[in-house]
């Protein structure tokens, strides 16, 4: 998990430069992404990027900051979101594992880097298990 933390910095320092024009197209994005009349527009990747914000600010905020996601909050999510790729998340001692890795910053929260980081992991797994 830290070597996407650290591609996401290099990205992060990468994309506002003039070179990439970014500064415009994020402007952009966010009308997009915060317009639900707008989602035909919007190509799959974009669809799939909005879902995933969607899917963190559904639980974040219920039990604390909108901005980050309580162990509660995170068990909510996974057996809502991910209940089909991890079954019901009943086991304490393996939410507390999986919470544990998740925070990265071990700020007791998981934070939305780290929740994209974690559906990012997610996803190369199951590509991976996909292509064999």
């Amino acid at each position: 998990m830290k070597e996407w933390h650290s591609q996401y910095k290099m990205w992060h320092t990468l994309l506002p430069s003039p070179s990439f024009s970014f500064s415009l197209s994020l402007i952009h994005s966010q009308q997009i992404f915060t317009q639900p009349n707008r989602v035909a527009e919007m190509s799959n990747l974009q669809k799939g990027m909005s879902m995933l914000i969607s899917a963190f600010h559904q639980y974040s905020g219920k039990e604390g900051d909108s901005k980050t996601l309580t162990k509660g909050e995170l068990t909510d999510l996974l057996n809502s979101e991910m209940g089909d790729i991890f079954g019901k998340a009943t086991d304490k001692q393996a939410l507390d594992k999986i919470f544990k890795s998740l925070d990265a910053d071990k700020s007791g929260t998981v934070d939305f880097q780290e929740y994209v980081t974690f559906v990012a992991c997610i996803t190369m797994l199951c590509n991976e298990s996909l292509s064999k």
